[in-house]
């Protein structure tokens, strides 16, 4: 900070204190003739003080002065949170800490029976140096991912390259090994003060638990599911893992927790142990029965997010659209030249892992350009009463007449729109897309020589056929595959390669033996298992991003994303439109839809899915903001990510942790409108 100030101080007051000394020593003139030489000395003389004067009040405030303050401002602010967070106090007087439920339960007698293996979802576990080019001089084993982030700041552009994977291979780049942290301290924070899974480690640890019986089922997130195992050994370590704590625990089955898309990752794996060599682990088809009690998946993207697609799209998302809409010209600066938005779009689409969480089942499960499951939800929450619930648990005790009544159903099954209008009108008015007939280079001239380096696959594109795209289009989840595939065709043909998105039609089918199907439970069976347990848990009462109205970016330039989300595109007063992104009830990450569908629906009873008839339990959890700053992120938030530490989630996990059944700690919980989203769909079971 203060190799900064230093800096704009010889850059602009140093320079500013030498030119005032130069206003107003003026030289001594005689003044010979009072009407002649001297006082036109005089007036040239307060000319070109006013002048200098001008120039000195342009100079005072630039670009570097900005900057400047603001990091002053943040460097600041974090000082004195930090010392205030030192100084004070653990508690204060006033404000008692609640008891945490691993104090509590502990003190009915709770103890540890089952072992539990929690399975981390994208970015929030950590990534190690293990290799690097020359710029990543230092890093041997440190975090690129999962830390401090300094790196961001120190070389970003190193940074962004070494998290990078290979374009074609989805694999290491020639001379770059970034490798998952282990351990439990893989996951239990994002970054310092920001906790993931350390909450809930911290309570599992209050009523016995430890190493030998809790593990961290640690993972290169940014590879596709089959890739972990082929460069990293990871399910085979996984099930190795797993055995080892059943046996030296008392041969107790095992509690998987996973999170957001560690859930259609140990998906995968159970798949993957059942199957035989070389494609499978050949546990046999009686391993998860032997070994599994329960699987308590935590904000699961069992069907994916249509966040992904945007990702994917033009690397946005709601957070984006809102900057956007207050400053456009933030992330488009001419004079600061980052380019963020292109610099994350570059190293994302190497990443497999986003393509897993593209929304699965198309039109069937997420709606056409005319229904949606969603149909007739309000955003107007607060007024519908959802967050006054009554504290009853039982779903068939809800408010029925909440939701389902607004003046225009919003079209919600239109994924991508271009233009609000685009998103409101009847579907005989949208014009037909073809993207065969669309040329993907231009013909007259060579687009990527004139850009030189090609940074995105967007830089291959022809104008024509960016246009066209655009013009008066509607995208749902069956044809924004096509999309996709036209706008990033290298990255779809490498991702699909490991992951599918639709449904089958009969699972007894060879070809559904591949594993480029056992993350979508629509194309799976899940194991014969008839003991064991599954859990949907999860937040509700957050809006959560379902569709996207997108606009032509104003920016023709080489090297730039020529889409972007409208941030100008908004609803009336408590529309589900706004800065361009249509809500739905969710967790803030995962709707409703795809986090209790398969729960409600696809695997609940015997069921084509479900053929030894699991058990299946949602387990809904209310948002509710802190009410203080005291309470940091809530403990009774239903956020995607800070759910983690709601004591209600953590109570539930517990117990089922220390034995209890589903059954037994309430059954369903259900306060939004999946049952009945889950009768409108149409799957055969």
């Amino acid at each position: 900070m203060a190799s900064i100030l230093r800096f704009r101080k010889l850059c602009y007051v140093e320079p500013c204190s030498s030119l005032k000394f130069q206003y107003f020593e003026t030289p001594k003139i005689e003044n010979r003739d009072e009407g002649g030489v001297g006082s036109k000395t005089e007036n040239l003389l307060e000319k070109k003080q006013r002048k200098n004067k001008n120039k000195k009040q342009h100079r005072e405030w630039r670009c570097i002065d900005s900057c400047c303050w603001v990091i002053g401002y943040m460097c600041t602010t974090c000082w004195v949170l930090l010392f205030l967070y030192h100084s004070l106090p653990a508690t204060l007087t006033g404000f008692p800490v609640p008891e945490s439920p691993g104090t509590r339960l502990k003190a009915e007698g709770l103890t540890p029976l089952h072992p539990v293996v929690l399975v981390p979802g994208i970015v929030t576990g950590g990534l190690e140096l293990w290799e690097g080019r020359p710029c990543a001089e230092g890093l041997f084993r440190k975090r690129l991912w999962g830390g401090g982030f300094t790196e961001i700041f120190k070389r970003p552009l190193c940074w962004l390259e070494h998290l990078s994977l290979h374009n074609e291979t989805g694999l290491d780049p020639p001379g770059i090994r970034v490798r998952a942290v282990p351990g439990l301290v893989a996951a239990d924070y994002f970054a310092p003060g920001y906790f993931v899974w350390a909450v809930l480690i911290e309570n599992l640890a209050k009523i016995g638990y430890e190493g030998k019986n809790m593990h961290m089922a640690a993972y290169d997130w940014r590879l596709s599911f089959q890739n972990t195992e082929i460069r990293d050994q990871a399910l085979t370590r996984l099930k190795s893992k797993i055995e080892l704590m059943y046996v030296t625990n008392g041969h107790k089955k095992v509690v998987v927790v996973p999170h957001s898309m560690g859930v259609i990752y140990f998906l995968h794996f159970m798949k993957w142990v059942e199957s035989p060599p070389p494609m499978g682990g050949g546990g046999g088809p009686s391993w998860c029965a032997k070994h599994i009690k329960a699987i308590m998946n935590i904000g699961p993207a069992f069907l994916g997010v249509p966040k992904a697609v945007s990702n994917i799209f033009s690397a946005e998302g709601k957070d984006v659209a809102y900057i956007r809409a207050m400053d456009p010209g933030v992330l488009d600066s001419e004079i600061l030249r980052l380019q963020t938005l292109e610099h994350v779009m570059r190293a994302s689409r190497t990443w497999d892992s986003i393509v897993s969480l593209l929304p699965k089942g198309g039109d069937s499960i997420w709606g056409n350009l005319d229904w949606s499951p969603e149909d007739g939800h309000s955003c107007d929450l607060a007024k519908k009463g959802y967050l006054q619930t009554s504290g009853d648990t039982n779903f068939n005790n809800r408010d029925e007449n909440r939701v389902f009544q607004v003046k225009e159903p919003v079209k919600y099954g239109r994924i991508i729109s271009f233009g609000k209008e685009t998103s409101q009108i009847s579907s005989p008015q949208l014009p037909r897309h073809d993207f065969k007939d669309l040329p993907h280079k231009d013909s007259a001239t060579n687009f990527t020589s004139s850009c030189g380096e090609v940074w995105t696959e967007y830089d291959e594109l022809s104008r024509q056929s960016i246009r066209k795209i655009t013009e008066n289009k509607a995208y749902t989840a069956q044809t924004l595959f096509d999309l996709l595939r036209f706008v990033a065709p290298k990255m779809m043909q490498r991702a699909e390669a490991h992951f599918s998105h639709g449904i089958a039609d009969n699972l007894d089918d060879p070809k559904y033996a591949h594993y480029k199907y056992w993350s979508n439970p629509l194309e799976t069976k899940l194991p014969v298992a008839p003991d064991m347990e599954i859990y949907s848990l999860y937040g509700v009462g957050i809006p959560t991003e379902r569709s996207y109205v997108y606009k032509m970016s104003p920016s023709d330039k080489c090297k730039s994303i020529p889409f972007r989300i409208d941030g100008s595109a908004d609803g009336e007063a408590g529309s589900c439109l706004k800065n361009g992104v249509y809500f739905v009830d969710g967790d803030d990450s995962v709707p409703v839809l795809s986090a209790g569908l398969m729960c409600a629906k696809g695997w609940r009873g015997r069921t084509r899915f479900n053929p030894s008839d699991i058990a299946t339990y949602i387990r809904e959890y209310q948002h509710k903001p802190p009410a203080s700053l005291l309470e940091g992120r809530g403990i009774e938030s239903g956020a995607h990510v800070d759910i983690m530490g709601n004591v209600a989630l953590i109570e539930d996990v517990l117990r089922v942790s220390a034995g209890a059944t589903g059954a037994q700690i309430g059954g369903d919980r259900i306060y939004s409108d999946i049952m009945r989203m889950s009768e409108r769909i149409n799957l055969q079971l």
